[in-house]
């Protein structure tokens, strides 16, 4: 019996292999053996955008959604370009300055990289 590998985002056991990606009951994450093989020669965790493209610290993205700014009236339209992102490891994995707004955290299933 082979074994699986712990969930990369709450470290779970309990994970289980269902068409050809790993998935962990406990907080709903989906990976495949590919995303597990970079997370382990990177060091950290891995990061990709709405179109599947993996994204690094520096990069520049693209909002593909508008996104209303909470405990604000703003809003970050669609196509608003973001340079030089940080990436971490939160459930808003991107920091980031967005010109006229200021900084704030993204999701990155909202962006695109540009």
């Amino acid at each position: 019996m082979s074994t699986l590998p712990n969930c990369p985002k709450c470290n779970s056991e309990y994970t289980y292999e269902d068409r050809g990606m790993f998935v962990c009951p406990e907080c709903a994450h989906e990976w495949t053996t590919t995303d597990t093989n970079e997370a382990e020669e990177t060091g950290g965790f891995i990061v990709r955008d709405a179109n599947g493209t993996q994204l690094a610290d520096g990069d520049t993205v693209t909002v593909i959604k508008d996104l209303k700014i909470k405990g604000s009236s703003s809003v970050a339209k669609v196509g608003t370009k973001v340079k030089n992102i940080r990436l971490v490891d939160s459930d808003h994995n991107i920091d980031c300055k967005i010109p006229g707004i200021g900084q704030m955290g993204l999701k990155s299933e909202f962006v695109k990289k540009a």
